[in-house]
């Protein structure tokens, strides 16, 4: 006998969007803590400090002009709170406000309506400030506060609102480089990736991702790829629960010297199954890895016709003292190999075989010395053992 399951009633289906809209309205938490909160507060008090001073410094005596704009306090939220913002780079706070400002007297000059000014200006501004890559929310306040305050003079654009968003932005400079935030941040350069590894995606892709996506973001393209990878890796770290690499590594070992003859360590790999040998010295460092690709390339692979018969020429020793092809493991080795602690962490090896073209990596203990490796199976078995689902 079959259930029947009654759908939900359009009554619970609003109810449901209702609960989700109000969710919605709910404000995220802010991951800064306690040490950046003050550094973004200091900052923004020291900049507007400085630039009211300077500005009053150099406003001309009795020109009766405003020293400070109300839209700096805005662009100060930006520059000392989120300085890796696009919206916060010096050419947004400057040419942002500034532009903006030029508009809502334009507006307000050739605009009947002050209501229609003002709208228009707001909307005019974004457009320009698009247009010339330098979107400033700010800006909008600007473009606006020109229709309201009924400012017609041209020059107010110049002095004081773009003394104030410069002087700004060079204190800006100086506090944010000071206290750890590049300013101004980078905004077409690509991250560098880390040594031996490839990215699981590149630049292209995200900004192919985000053109689909068709929202104005206020992270720069690098900081968003940085963010990516690091929550690959807390994924990672929650999947393994935390295990080493010791933990899973095998210790029955087969390894090479380098005076091994190649027919020998051939028979090794043959014998035992194995794709790698980890080559070490008498004190059971590691000094390279030989694969099976290492045999190949010996033998010439790109060469598809006779290959048999030159890995056989290969493998078989020469008679004589001299010899115009290799003879063991230490001429035909890959020297340059990516080792790991065994107490290093096995997420952190995760890139390495997916993105880095890693299939086996020697795990080295105290004074560096060969005490395991793993393979790409091991890890697969870690990864299956101990996933869990991520949420």
């Amino acid at each position: 006998m079959s259930a029947v399951i009654n759908p939900p009633s359009s009554a619970a289906m609003r109810s449901q969007r209702l609960r989700q809209w109000l969710r919605a309205l709910r404000p995220a938490p802010q991951p800064a803590d306690a040490r950046e909160r003050l550094r973004m507060m200091l900052g923004a008090c020291l900049g507007l400090l400085l630039t009211a001073l300077a500005c009053q410094w150099l406003m001309p005596h009795g020109a009766g002009l405003p020293w400070l704009v109300a839209p700096l306090g805005a662009s100060a939220v930006l520059v000392f709170g989120v300085p890796s913002s696009p919206l916060a780079q010096p050419w947004a706070v400057l040419g942002g406000n500034t532009l903006s400002a030029l508009v809502g007297i334009a507006c307000l000059r050739w605009v009947g309506p002050p209501e229609l000014a003002a709208a228009l200006a707001v909307a005019v501004a974004i457009g320009l400030m698009l247009a010339c890559r330098c979107l400033h929310p700010p800006g909008g306040a600007s473009a606006l506060l020109m229709v309201v305050a009924g400012v017609h003079d041209w020059s107010f654009a110049f002095y004081p609102v773009m003394a104030n968003s410069a002087l700004l932005v060079l204190a800006g400079m100086v506090y944010n480089t000071w206290t750890g935030r590049p300013y101004p941040h980078p905004q077409l350069v690509a991250p560098p990736a880390q040594p031996g590894t490839a990215p699981r995606f590149g630049e292209v892709d995200l900004e192919s991702a985000l053109s689909r996506y068709n929202q104005v973001l206020a992270m720069p393209v690098d900081d968003l790829q940085h963010l990516f990878h690091d929550a690959e890796l807390q994924a990672y770290r929650r999947r393994l629960r935390g295990l080493r690499c010791a933990d899973i590594m095998s210790r029955d070992l087969k390894t090479a010297e380098f005076g091994t003859p190649l027919q020998d360590a051939w028979a090794l790999l043959r014998r035992h199954h194995i794709k790698a040998l980890p080559v070490v010295d008498r004190a059971q460092r590691v000094i390279g890895i030989l694969t099976v690709a290492d045999f190949m390339r010996a033998a010439e692979m790109d060469r598809h016709d006779g290959l048999a018969e030159r890995l056989r020429r290969l493998l078989t020793p020469s008679p004589s003292t001299h010899s115009d092809k290799p003879e063991v493991v230490g001429q035909i080795m890959t020297r340059q190999v990516r080792v790991a602690s065994a107490e290093r962490p096995l997420a952190e090896l995760v890139p390495l075989f997916a993105d880095g073209g890693h299939h086996h990596i020697p795990i080295v203990g105290d004074e560096a010395r060969l005490v395991g490796i793993i393979t790409q199976s091991d890890l697969v078995t870690a990864l299956a053992q101990g996933s869990e689902p991520i949420v």
